[in-house]
């Protein structure tokens, strides 16, 4: 009798602590997962160039604070009210500013931009380019600017804009990103390292189809036409232009073989006397790694040929070590994981720096003298973001110590390394490590969710459908769990490539919004399945030509151990997913409607024909060569199978996943007659719900499961 008393009495004042807890309540879990429960961090930080010197901002942005690696010497630096008081600007946070040199800052107000002197407390107007400019890109010295309006380019040299570029053709597009952004793609506008050259990306898209999209807040409505690339039609032509800031004149280069081919990952040698450029054939399956000559634009020699089975695909664009030699590192995954290899300008390969059995992700910097590379790259734990470097032998050190997923920036004389990290137990942990490897910690962050009902995540592994490799799993359970129950589950999906949902960092990789689900009574599960991000080439390149397949095997693979657990509720088993993820819901649902009773998808893939060429040709081909391929991926050819609740979500302006994938979806249900089919669309979004509307999408998505799930 005690001992039950002593029980209950225990369950009763677990009940009260549980319920003296603060609950996340749902528009906060959306806003405020890096806000309000983001961890502390010394934000923004900067190392001084040249100097063991490093700034932070304190106070909302607007104070400047600087430190010492070699010893301790913490003091305000300049105060933002300072500098709008010096320079007559109305800045309301350092976001965005750069170094100059080590006492000189510079800043941006809109279009203009100024330098401040740290020790003299002056600054002046360095240049102003126009109020509608775009993709400024800031020469290395900070003294050039280059920018586009609407289709051409322009500079700014000596306080006079110069036009590179004067296409009265719209289709004529110069200095932005072309592919899509695909092959690792972020800006169309390549300064030359001394600055005496200007190359640009520019692509011609007369031949690619206009697409029309409708903004509703006109009246009459009006069309909006974007270029938009369909799987086996015609697309864009791409050119490299070189601009000669001595001559003024400017030279183009063209693909060497077709003319749609993509000209990508381009980088200047140290010399400014060449150019790199790869270029991959339209079916993505051989690549050339080309050398021209930056004067006149002529073709010197491939250097590296790549071929694949499957796909190649370059992210990374050349990398020169070393500012007095044009030897560079090429990052390839041509062994089955990117690895790094130095080569020589002329083609030789000096030396394989790595052969890791994981992958690089990226080169992140050098020492000095460039013969210690420092890069990213997940160790043996695929969850984890690690730093390491290796020097020219091929001599690799590990140099973050803790698991977990690491962002480092180094000193630019290599001797420091700042990291700032968490992992599953760690919110945030900030160290500097010297470049012996002694490290002293600057900054823990308590745990913002202290006080806060919130369940915990189960990180584990189960095998592959073919039973070849392990799959990452999460599990999150609500902070009253209790074993002896049955739960229902909503599985949270995404499953293409080039995206990883389960990470050793804090919360896992999951958003806050998981959380407050589990909260509800749900559990909350994801598996990345093979296809998926930073696992290699055989891991990813299974989704070739058919994808849908082996992913959608792998994730029933996590269904079977779910309903291995006795606290599963099997018969209750929701499905959510957005995009590639929207794609696997809807496949999950009429290709195997027997697992699932509801499901949400948002943005979703319905037929690959309608996707973008330069993604959807690699996984898949073209339909005239991969006619079966597309046939089985298509949702519409399975809809007649669906047996659970769907709500189908879409973005009315979406240029990335065009709505008429999820119209023809909708379209195919009423011929059918389907009544368990409904569709929201968020007017005047594109492919991502943000904002305010993107809590209103959140609640919706998670209380029609919760609805349709009992």
């Amino acid at each position: 009798m005690i001992k039950k008393i002593f029980v209950a009495a225990f369950l009763l004042t677990a009940t009260l602590n549980h319920a003296q807890l603060k609950q996340i309540t749902l528009e906060e879990s959306v806003l405020q997962q890096g806000r309000k429960f983001g961890a502390d961090k010394l934000t923004g930080f900067q190392w001084i160039p040249n100097s063991a010197d490093y700034v932070y901002f304190t106070d909302s942005w607007t104070k400047m604070v600087s430190d010492n690696a070699l010893k301790s010497n913490r003091k305000e630096l300049v105060k933002l009210s300072e500098i709008n008081a010096v320079l007559g600007t109305n800045l309301r946070n350092f976001y965005g500013i750069q170094w100059i040199d080590s006492n000189t800052i510079l800043i941006t107000e809109k279009s203009k931009y100024y330098s401040y002197s740290i020790p003299s407390k002056s600054g002046k107007l360095l240049y102003e380019s126009p109020e509608n400019a775009e993709n400024t890109t800031l020469d290395n010295a900070k003294s050039k600017v280059a920018f586009t309006i609407d289709n051409n380019l322009y500079i700014i040299n000596n306080e006079k804009e110069i036009a590179i570029t004067s296409n009265s053709d719209k289709n004529i597009v110069s200095g932005q990103t072309i592919a899509r952004s695909e092959f690792g793609i972020s800006g169309g506008i390549f300064w030359s390292p001394k600055s005496n050259f200007l190359a640009f990306y520019q692509k011609d898209e007369t031949d690619v189809t206009d697409y029309p999209l409708l903004d509703i807040n006109e009246t009459p409505g009006k069309l909006v036409s974007i270029k938009y690339p369909m799987i086996g039609q015609k697309s864009e032509k791409p050119k490299v232009g070189i601009y000669n800031l001595t001559t003024g004149k400017t030279v183009f280069i063209t693909p060497k073989g077709n003319s749609d081919d993509y000209l990508t990952n381009l980088s200047w040698s140290s010399d400014e006397k060449y150019i790199l450029i790869a270029e991959v054939n339209r079916g993505q399956n051989n690549m050339d790694l080309n050398l021209y000559n930056a004067i006149s634009g002529t073709f010197v020699k491939t250097l590296i040929n790549e071929k694949s089975n499957t796909w190649v695909e370059p992210e990374h664009a050349a990398f020169f070590p070393n500012a007095n030699s044009n030897n560079f590192i090429w990052i390839s995954e041509k062994d089955g994981f990117n690895q790094l290899y130095y080569y020589s300008l002329e083609g030789k390969l000096i030396k394989q720096l790595t052969a890791n059995k994981f992958p690089t992700r990226e080169i992140i910097g050098t020492n000095a003298s460039g013969t210690e590379i420092y890069f990213k790259a997940t160790g043996s734990n695929a969850t984890n973001m690690l730093v390491y470097k290796v020097d020219l032998k091929g001599k690799q050190t590990l140099i973050t110590k803790d698991e977990g997923v690491h962002n480092v920036s180094i000193s630019s004389d290599g001797n420091w390394f700042f990291d700032e990290f968490s992992n599953h137990a760690t919110p945030s942990k900030t160290l500097l490590y010297s470049k012996k490897g002694t490290a002293k910690t600057l900054l823990v962050s308590p745990n913002k969710y202290d006080g806060y009902q919130i369940g915990t995540a189960e990180i584990k592994t189960i095998k592959s459908a073919d039973g070849t490799t392990d799959l990452y799993t999460r599990l999150i359970k609500p902070s009253n769990f209790d074993a002896a129950k049955k739960y229902p589950v909503m599985v949270y999906v995404y499953g293409g490539p080039h995206a990883q949902m389960i990470t050793n960092s804090y919360l896992d990789g999951a958003n806050l919004w998981m959380y407050w689900m589990a909260e509800q009574g749900y559990l909350v599960f994801t598996v990345d399945n093979r296809g998926s991000d930073n696992r290699g080439v055989a891991f990813e390149s299974v989704i070739h030509r058919n994808v849908g397949t082996n992913e959608i095997e792998d994730q029933i693979k996590g269904v079977d151990y779910l309903k291995s657990l006795p606290y599963v509720d099997g018969n209750r088993l929701a499905v959510h997913g957005w995009s590639y993820g929207g794609f696997m819901t809807t496949s999950l649902l009429t290709r195997k409607p027997d697992v699932f009773k509801v499901g949400v998808a948002g943005g979703p893939v319905i037929d690959w024909k309608w996707y973008e060429i330069m993604y959807g040709e690699r996984y898949m081909d073209t339909p005239s060569e991969n006619e079966a391929g597309f046939e089985e991926a298509n949702v519409i050819n399975h809809a007649k199978d669906l047996k659970a609740k769907l709500l189908l979500i879409h973005g009315t302006v979406d240029d990335v996943v065009v709505m008429q994938h999820n119209l023809a979806l909708v379209k195919k249900f009423v011929e059918l007659g389907y009544q368990n089919v409904d569709f929201f669309p968020y007017p005047m979004h594109k492919h991502n719900v943000l904002g305010k509307d993107r809590v209103h999408l959140i609640d919706k998505v998670l209380h029609y499961i919760i609805e349709n799930n009992k």
